[in-house]
């Protein structure tokens, strides 16, 4: 991360600790839980001393002192966490194989189960391995992953390219109803397909990043930019990925949360570009329709 982030590091030391959050003071009280003693610090050891500096005077300790807190008071995002819970992606995939299968039968691909059944089975084989939370990590399930993730993008660009070129070369339905239905059902398996890319690639993916293997985010969330104003508990989250997938659809841009490595940049730009395609291609032939 740019140490010239918004809200960004100081160039001096810090002050005294502070007390935070439930009225805990920053080195914790005897007999307090174990889940409220000093924090792994994970990904918080690997910061460069500015990082450091810049995140004690956010939080109102020492330096010296952030490797002491109170695990609850870190950020979560930079230290060990529970898995994500697996329904919000597993509702998602099925939302937008739904979507796909919906599709008139000449804007997919032939074979018209194929990939919506491979993403079933993707799909199935990693509930099964983690049914509740992403707990187990298995190199094969990585892989399965991100191979359910492309079926799912692939699937959709091959109806958004078809549908393009039925709309460039006028062989598409002359029905506006349908053809915003279809437009509709193409952009919101783009939102779904683009948001599933995001967290599986952000700082490593789900399990590197309950795991704080790293400290340098692929998206800058406002959490990220500022800890004192959020809550110590939060973390990056699918629901927060949609967004951001949902914000540069509608936008074309970015709009709280920046992109920083330029794989993210890369991403959001192709997600934009199909986006703004989409949208004028329908619209301006379902108004050519209307007329």
């Amino acid at each position: 991360m740019d140490e010239g982030t918004a809200g960004g590091p100081p160039t001096d030391g810090s002050g005294p600790a502070q007390s935070r959050g439930n009225g805990a003071p920053a080195g914790g009280e005897p007999g307090e839980p174990s889940d409220r003693g000093a924090a792994d610090t994970g990904a918080l050891d690997r910061l460069p001393p500015m990082r450091r500096r810049w995140l004690a005077r956010t939080l109102g300790v020492a330096v010296d002192e952030l490797g002491d807190l109170p695990a609850h008071l870190l950020p979560a995002w930079l230290r060990p966490t529970p898995g994500e819970r697996r329904w919000p992606v597993a509702v998602a995939v099925v939302v937008a194989i739904v979507l796909q299968w919906l599709l008139p039968s000449r804007l997919a691909l032939t074979p018209r189960w194929l990939l919506p059944g491979l993403e079933i089975a993707l799909l199935v084989g990693l509930i099964i391995l983690n049914p509740v939370r992403l707990t187990r990590e298995v190199r094969a399930a990585r892989v399965a992953s991100l191979a359910m993730v492309a079926a799912v993008t692939a699937a959709n660009g091959v109806s958004a390219g078809l549908l393009a070129y039925r709309l460039v070369h006028g062989t598409a339905t002359d029905d506006p109803a349908v053809l915003l239905a279809t437009g509709g059902a193409v952009y919101l398996t783009n939102i779904i397909a683009f948001a599933l890319w995001y967290w599986e690639l952000d700082r490593g993916g789900p399990f590197a990043r309950a795991a704080a293997r790293t400290a340098y985010p692929d998206f800058l969330f406002p959490q990220m930019s500022d800890p004192s104003t959020a809550d110590p508990a939060w973390e990056p989250l699918f629901a927060d990925y949609l967004y951001v997938s949902f914000t540069n659809t509608v936008a074309f841009s970015p709009t709280d949360t920046m992109p920083l490595t330029r794989w993210a940049k890369l991403l959001m730009m192709l997600q934009s570009v199909v986006a703004l395609s989409l949208v004028a291609l329908v619209l301006a032939h379902a108004v050519n329709v209307l007329k």
